[in-house]
């Protein structure tokens, strides 16, 4: 085992970059290390676990002193691993076939003695079961190419016919001359694979092509690169079905040691609704729909017991358990999630904001209008009870998730003013705002997180954000003001205060709210505000441009599961909404 932690010695979180193909993806390190990767599905057992403390992984790595480097190619989850060694200049590039089939994992990586030679080392160790599984075999067949066995999956290797069977896997020593090009090309499947195995031109050309068709220019944004690869995080963690993934890991800590750790491999209705009012904010149809299907269908068939997160073929998440491995370092690693228990009120507005947002570009189907339908019958059976709200704590009636069903039924019922259900819609929220504010108000005049409960909370912008009221209002100015006395830190912000230590002792700053605070801002007019809160928080990503949903701003560190969805949606949606023109006049 000392080998194997020696190889696949694990990173900062900041290091790490993504390649995903929509149905599952892959953590690889700076040194060329894949260290994880779930098959055949997002919340499948793990092949490659050495992320989480398991064995298994697939490394491609300069024996030559090197210091690394890498980038994503334009619009794309297509990664250019570079190295810059003392022999000279080697690249590989790495993606997973896109878009990906349901059930069979094909992993293409290219490498390319860029300038001088290039010697590398790989190694190949898969092993199912999150690392606990044996390799059962592995033969060479009369063509060069690999055969291996690992609990249910089949895997299939082209590229290195003189690889050794040796402790820490499949390994191989490759010599590239100056300019020289090799293909390395991995399948997984727990099913017979293909008879004749990939080509890797067409597969790379394929590729290609579908990543061009799924990601648009976004020109008119202010960041048009990261919003085009924050469109390509949201697609990768997309499924064929619709069902968008909130992360790609599971047990990366918030905060070291303090048990904070969960397993995100699900699809949350929030952040669903998230990335889909994103995707109609920036012009990204095809995410829209996804967004709306997969919505759609769950409300539909579970109405007012809409569970707040689902696998990603619809079915309940599984409960919570731990692997006994030794988890990343400062986590636990534990897999399976307690939110199928909860009940989360501010999915059915987020879901009606969703809907508006799908009408109001004429995409909402007759699927989605029954559902729209169920969802305000939703709000108005069960806005009174108690819920665990948007960051999933103990029941209250927490103001966020009244208000944000406010916003949604006033959208809805703006985004076609003639339907019968508008006026329904306009009754039901007047009612309960009328009740929020009557417990829910703070004596110095902004919202408070629930009637027991008077402090602020960073989620209380989103609803004037998303017209539940208007922006000059004054509790939405209240709550603004509030926010940034509060929690606001080097324009960066958090959720709420834990207690009486400092905002950075208790968590980290959220990268979300700051984003939302960059809406709220130029909600108000002010220009200069909103666009330092949106560059301070853009910059809070790691060496390859994802996010975490959590920034430590003394370490400069990013925490939690990656890449964080909900994260890149908003990043998306602010970067698309302050290329518009301003909807007021600057104000101090």
């Amino acid at each position: 085992m000392s080998n194997h932690f020696a190889l696949y010695a694990p990173h900062a979180l900041h290091d790490y970059a993504l390649l995903a193909d929509g149905e599952r993806g892959a953590l690889i390190g700076p040194d060329g290390a894949v260290v994880w990767l779930c098959a055949p599905g997002w919340h499948d057992d793990a092949l490659f676990a050495s992320l989480i403390g398991g064995r298994g992984g697939y490394a491609v790595t300069p024996r030559a002193p090197y210091v690394p480097g890498g980038y994503y190619e334009n619009g794309s989850l297509i990664r250019r691993s570079r190295w810059v060694t003392t022999e000279g200049v080697v690249e590989c590039r790495e993606a997973l076939a896109f878009p990906g089939e349901p059930g069979r994992v094909v992993l293409l990586r290219r490498l390319h003695a860029v300038d001088g030679p290039a010697h590398l080392t790989v190694v190949l160790d898969p092993h199912a079961d999150y690392g606990r599984a044996p390799l059962d075999s592995a033969h060479r067949d009369d063509a060069g190419v690999w055969h291996l066995l690992t609990g249910p999956h089949r895997l299939r290797w082209q590229g290195a016919p003189a690889a050794a069977l040796r402790e820490q896997g499949l390994t191989a020593e490759l010599a590239l001359k100056p300019g020289e090009t090799h293909d390395l090309v991995l399948e997984c499947s727990p099913s017979p694979l293909p008879r004749t195995p990939p080509h890797a031109e067409q597969a790379w050309s394929a590729t290609e092509r579908a990543w061009r068709r799924a990601v648009p220019p976004l020109d008119h944004t202010i960041a048009p690169g990261d919003a085009r690869l924050a469109c390509a995080v949201l697609r990768g963690l997309t499924t064929r079905d619709g069902g968008m993934v909130a992360a790609a890991t599971t047990s990366l800590p918030e905060r070291a040691e303090e048990g904070r750790n969960y397993d995100y491999r699900y699809v949350w209705i929030r952040d669903q609704s998230y990335a889909g009012q994103a995707a109609a904010t920036a012009g990204v149809p095809e995410l829209l729909d996804d967004a709306v299907r997969f919505t759609a269908e769950r409300l539909c068939a579970d109405g007012p017991r809409l569970a707040p997160a689902y696998t990603v073929h619809g079915a309940p998440v599984p409960g919570q358990r731990e692997l006994d491995l030794p988890g990343y370092p400062g986590g636990f690693d534990r897999v399976g999630n307690r939110v199928g228990q909860q009940f989360q009120l501010d999915c059915f507005g987020e879901a009606l904001l969703l809907f508006a947002a799908a009408a109001r570009h004429d995409r909402l189907d007759a699927t989605a209008t029954e559902a729209a339908e169920a969802a305000v019958r939703a709000i108005a059976d069960r806005w009174r009870e108690p819920d665990a709200g948007i960051w999933e704590l103990s029941p209250r009636q927490w103001t966020h998730s009244r208000l944000i069903c406010v916003a949604g039924l006033r959208a809805l019922a703006a985004a076609d003013p003639r339907h019968p259900r508008a006026e329904t819609c306009v009754r039901l929220a007047d009612t309960v705002l009328a009740a929020t504010t009557a417990t829910s108000l703070h004596a110095d005049g902004h919202w408070q997180r629930g009637p027991d409960a008077p402090a602020v909370d960073a989620a209380l912008l989103l609803p004037a954000v998303r017209g539940g009221l208007p922006a000059d209002d004054p509790r939405t100015r209240a709550t603004l003001d509030a926010c940034r006395h509060s929690l606001a830190e080097d324009h960066f912000l958090y959720r709420f205060r834990h207690d009486d230590r400092p905002l950075a002792e208790a968590e980290g700053a959220f990268l979300l709210c700051g984003f939302v605070m960059a809406l709220a801002e130029h909600q108000q007019g002010r220009t200069v505000p909103a666009h330092r809160w949106f560059e301070r928080n853009r910059g809070a990503c790691g060496a390859s441009g994802l996010y975490a949903e959590e920034y430590d701003i003394a370490q400069r560190q990013l925490r939690g599961n990656l890449p964080q969805a909900f994260v890149h949606a908003l990043l998306l949606e602010t970067a698309a909404r302050l290329g518009q023109d301003h909807p007021h006049p600057e104000r101090s």
